[in-house]
């Protein structure tokens, strides 16, 4: 199944990109520890492995696609996180495919609360 949501943030793209791309700034809006190096084919941590994956692409201030590894047996699940100047802001479209269906529910309120939410927060405070 697949998932998309549009959030505004009040921040520019600038600072939202590397809100999302150093390993420092995902550990201040996550509160746990991170693996992450802004770079292709490196793997990641969320969340002390709550989320894992592998980086594929980085297009500065604008896009980050990465591949979401659910279990052994899933299809790859990519994620896609477009960034656009928005008024003083910025519009961050969050795509995700294959999340299975079993977890559907879950899984997106997870994002919603706490990868989109926590970056929401974290500009906000």
């Amino acid at each position: 199944m697949d998932y998309k949501k549009y959030t505004y943030i009040p921040a520019t793209p600038e600072e939202v990109y590397l809100a999302l791309t150093k390993d420092i700034s995902i550990k201040l809006w996550t509160g746990t520890e991170v693996e992450f190096e802004e770079k292709s084919d490196t793997e990641f941590s969320f969340w002390d492995g709550d989320i894992v994956g592998k980086n594929i692409a980085f297009e500065t201030n604008k896009k980050i696609v990465q591949q979401w590894y659910f279990g052994e047996d899933g299809e790859p699940s990519i994620v896609t996180i477009k960034l656009h100047a928005d008024k003083a802001g910025t519009s961050l479209e969050f795509k995700q495919t294959n999340i299975p269906e079993e977890d559907y529910k879950e899984f997106t309120e997870g994002i919603e609360e706490y990868f989109i939410g926590g970056l929401v927060d974290f500009f906000d405070e």
